[in-house]
């Protein structure tokens, strides 16, 4: 069975597949932050969407970052290392991409598993 949540005609913000949860790619709404400021919002409100549908960070399996430029690695991932537990590290990729607004300087997309 296939729930989607938050439909704008374009995409969900949210697809459950079974015990599956998958986010869009989330991106910040101010976009006038820096990457840690970025990083900190739209992870906070990936931890959100994931709480509303029945999961939490510790269940992340999977996790794609997009990066306006990889120089910003470092400091993207000075946030997100704080972020996740040890021992509960999602399988991740991290790669530099055109963003669909110049001054959006990361996006992440998460799938997760319900608790």
């Amino acid at each position: 069975m296939i729930k989607r949540y938050g439909g704008d005609g374009r995409m969900s913000k949210a697809v459950i597949h079974n015990d599956t949860i998958y986010l869009r790619g989330l991106t910040v709404i101010d976009n006038t932050m820096d990457v840690v400021d970025q990083t900190k919002a739209v992870l906070s409100m990936a931890e959100n969407l994931l709480v509303e549908h029945g999961s939490d960070k510790n269940h992340i399996l999977s996790a794609i970052i997009h990066l306006k430029d990889i120089k910003l690695f470092d400091q993207m991932n000075s946030v997100w290392d704080n972020w996740i537990e040890n021992g509960h590290e999602p399988a991740r990729t991290c790669v530099e991409a055109l963003m669909s607004d110049e001054d959006i300087l990361v996006e992440v997309t998460i799938i997760a598993g319900k608790k």
